[in-house]
Parts: structure tokens; sequence; C-alpha cells
């Protein structure tokens, strides 16, 4: 393949600060290293340093957070191994950097479309972090952005890469089990409540609030952590679907062999149990009626039982993918029979490699190279975004109501069910905390907008306004 040419920027698209950049690539020899960028160094940012630290040919030259104290933290970590680093806390200002092949993004998921079309123009390659946006529309530009100017860009959703899964999907599609029936998505992690405060909270002193916030609202902290919180409010984060659920429900739509989004959805869930400053919930069945397998999947962050530490299981995971079948059914690296019984065992690698695969597309400059390109990272994140707009627009409902309005869907009605001894276990108050029975909104595949009922509250979700001068530019 060609190697990659200089760009010109369309001046329209350019983001203030890089208005004199010009899109950088070098004709690259297999034995070059790879010079590599780490922003967003709070969570997963400070493994992916660790991470491609030790990949053969790469080096890490660079490291960027809003939160000097962040920064600060990496960068004496550098010191100590004598590796020098260039520290950057305006990401804008790090894509002037011609001394960068590609930028490991992960930001909050406020951040990731953002900065990933942004690396994409200046001609630098990206690895971003799950979910790949932060709400459909902008998904789809990543995939625009990332094909317009040639650029190798890796969703974060590291299964994929897992050679047992990999087996495990050939097993399976090969009809050693029978034609698949469903596929469901549990995320079965405790979420303890965030508190509430009484009114906005001080900013950290480290944290350069404007840039923090970047895309979403400059508004009054009400939480009281900034950092990982962010999780659980719309403004900034997708809750645990978004969070956690955007690895299964990918394995889902992969197993499924899913290449468009789902053509009707349905959420069913609530922040049951406690009440605080967060919004998104921490209980969910999200249903996505593809044809002639569905997906289903769970959300529950409180425990099997009030004063209880246990989880509850499903069909012996907590956190996974249970595929069934005619004649059996796939749950975390073991094939089963209609019985319980084990038929095989793949052995799941976890992802290891995920982000070297990411460095050999980067030297092959093929597409076809990534495990999880990004266009595999904007219909499974686009899939949590459809559950989470169900909800949001929504309504108040009680359990009854949702019994009736599931009665005729088999896989629904017994969801439901585990549903409710879950809430009677945890002795929750359905009147103080209640449930929300999502829209059940029908989605145009190819345009990737709602149609019908509901649609037109919906579809003022799938886009979000943004704050100048950080705004998602419309890729042609």
């Amino acid at each position: 393949m060609d190697s990659i040419s200089r760009r010109s920027f369309v001046k329209a698209s350019v983001p203030v600060g890089l208005s004199a950049f010009m899109p950088f690539s070098r004709v690259r020899g297999a034995n070059d290293d790879i010079r590599v960028a780490v922003v967003g160094l709070n969570n997963q940012g400070a493994n992916h340093i660790n991470w491609f630290r030790e990949i053969p040919g790469v080096r890490v030259v660079a490291i960027c957070d809003a939160d000097r104290a962040c920064l600060d933290r990496e960068r004496q970590k550098f010191a100590q191994r004598n590796e020098p680093v260039e520290t950057y806390i305006d990401y804008r200002r790090l894509l002037d950097d011609k001394g960068i092949d590609a930028v490991i993004i992960a930001m909050p998921n406020h951040w990731h479309a953002l900065a990933t079309v942004w690396a994409c123009q200046a001609g630098k390659d990206v690895y971003v972090e799950k979910p790949v946006s932060h709400d459909i529309w902008e998904g789809r530009q990543m995939v625009r952005a990332a094909r317009k100017h040639g650029r190798i860009v890796q969703s974060g959703m590291q299964r994929r890469s897992d050679t047992g899964l990999i087996e495990a999907l050939d097993f399976i599609r090969t009809g050693h089990l029978g034609k698949m029936r469903i596929v469901y998505g549990i995320v079965y992690v405790r979420r303890d409540s965030i508190g509430n405060v009484d009114g906005p909270q001080p900013i950290p002193e480290s944290v350069d609030y404007d840039l923090w916030c970047g895309p979403a609202p400059k508004e009054p902290l009400r939480r009281k952590r900034l950092h990982y919180d962010w999780h659980w409010v719309w403004p900034t984060g997708n809750g645990d679907f978004g969070n956690n659920g955007i690895h299964f429900i990918d394995i889902c739509r992969w197993f499924i062999d899913a290449g468009q989004l789902a053509p009707r959805v349905i959420s069913i869930g609530g922040r049951l149990g406690y009440i605080d400053d967060g919004e998104t919930p921490n209980t969910q069945i999200v249903f996505c009626d593809y044809k002639p397998v569905p997906i289903l999947f769970e959300v529950r962050g409180l425990p099997r039982a009030k004063d209880d530490p246990a989880m509850d299981v499903f069909r012996g995971t907590r956190a996974g993918t249970v595929v069934v079948c005619e004649g059996g059914y796939f749950v975390g690296g073991w094939a089963y029979d209609n019985e319980g019984k084990r038929i095989r065992q793949f052995q799941r690698t976890g992802g290891a490699g995920h982000q070297a695969n990411f460095i050999e597309a980067v030297r092959s400059r093929k597409v076809a190279d990534l495990n999880a390109d990004v266009l595999d990272g904007h219909l499974s994140s686009a899939l949590c975004h459809m559950g989470n707009v169900s909800h949001r627009v929504g309504r108040r409902a009680s359990l009854e109501q949702v019994r009736r309005a599931v009665a005729g869907n088999a896989y629904l009605a017994e969801s439901v069910e585990r549903l409710e001894q879950h809430i009677r276990a945890n002795e929750v108050d359905l009147e103080t905390t209640p449930l929300t029975l999502g829209a059940d909104l029908a989605m145009d595949p190819q345009r990737e907008v709602f149609t019908g009922p509901l649609s037109e509250q919906a579809n003022r979700l799938l886009r979000r306004d943004y704050r100048e001068p950080f705004v998602v530019p419309e890729i042609a």
C-alpha cells in the first residue's frame, strides 16, 4: 500500500490552535519506532503507558492530561526510569507535535470523539478507549474521519483480540451447538451510591476545568468527585451500560454478525435503591431486536440481596456473554449442552495483545489488520446509546405496567421476572426510586436515525450541543 502522504486541512474543520498545523506522516521502515502519546492518565491511561512501553519498537514519547496532578504523577515515573517524555495539559498542543505518530485516548467519554477526529485530521493514528463515542452521531463522524484521512483507528474493546473467543465464535458459527437463539450480555457489577451534595463543589486546584469539560457544558461540579463519577451523569458519561456493558454487547453483536444497528430497542430500568447525584441507571434491561437472533442485556449495580456483598449470577457469569443455541450454550470459556454438561473448553486470553495488534496495523497501514476497527467500536457503542435513549425518553411505570408491556416477548418477560426477584431481594422501594419503562423505539439502520412513535424526542439525543471551540465537525 502506498505510504500516507501529507494532506491539507479543510480550514473550516480545523480546531482552534491547529490552524497552522499540517498533518504529518513519514515513510516508515519495518524497524522504525512508533512514537505514541497517551492522553488521559487518571485510570486506564496509566495502564496504557505500561502496555505500550512493553511493545517492541514502540516508544511512549508524550503524555497529556488536564489534571496536573495526574500528569506530574506519571512524569515522575518516566523520570525514575530515565526516559524522556513530553508533557501537555492542552491536547491541541500535543497534536502540533510532529514527533508523535499515534495517540492513545483514555479521556472521559465525552472527549473520545473529538479527540479522535482531531487526531485523524492531524495525520495521527488512534487507539481510543471504549465506548468510542458519547452519542450515535459522533461515532459515525469518527468512522468518516478515519476513512477520509487514511488513519488506523483501533477501538479499546480488547476482547476482540481474545483468541479463545475467536475459537468459540468459529465453533458456534460452524453449527456445533445448532442455530443461535438469543445472546445475553451480563454486567452484574456492584456500584455504590456516589452520595449527595448540597451545592456546587470546588474544582481540584490541579485541574484545568475548561479543558476537562471540553465538548461538554462547563457547569458547576455537583457531585463529590470530579473523576470517575462522571460515568454516572449524562453530559459526560453513559452509565454502566456504556462503561462495562460495551465490552459484552460488542461480543454479542460480533457473535451474531450484525453489521448495522438493531432495528428496534427498548430499555427497562432505573437508578434503584438509593437517591444520589447520579443520573444514569444502575439497573437496566435492554432488548435489541435483531432478527433472527436478538440481544438481551442486563445491568445490575445492586448486590444479590440487601446487605449481601455477593452479586447475582446468570448462567455462571457475573460479567460476560451467554450465547444460547438450540443444542446448548456458550459462557465464559466453555460450551455446554442443554443439560449443563461441559462439551469443550476454550482458553480465554482476556484480549492480551490488543495494543500490539494496533501497532501491527499502524505498520501495515491495513484497516483489515485491526481486531477492533473504529466501525465496530461505533456500532457497538451505538447500541449502548440506543438503550440509553430509550430510557431517557421513557416514562415512570409500575411493575405491573412493565409486565404488560413485555407480555408478548418471552425473553423480556423472563428477564423482567428475574428483575422483580432482584428488586425484592434488595428491598427496593419503587415509589422512592421508580422504574422507567423505556420507549419502544424503531431505528433506521442505514440512516442511523429513529423512526416512528417518539422518534422526534429520541432523535434529539442522537447528537449533543457542543461548547465552542470544542466542536466535533461533521465529516463529509
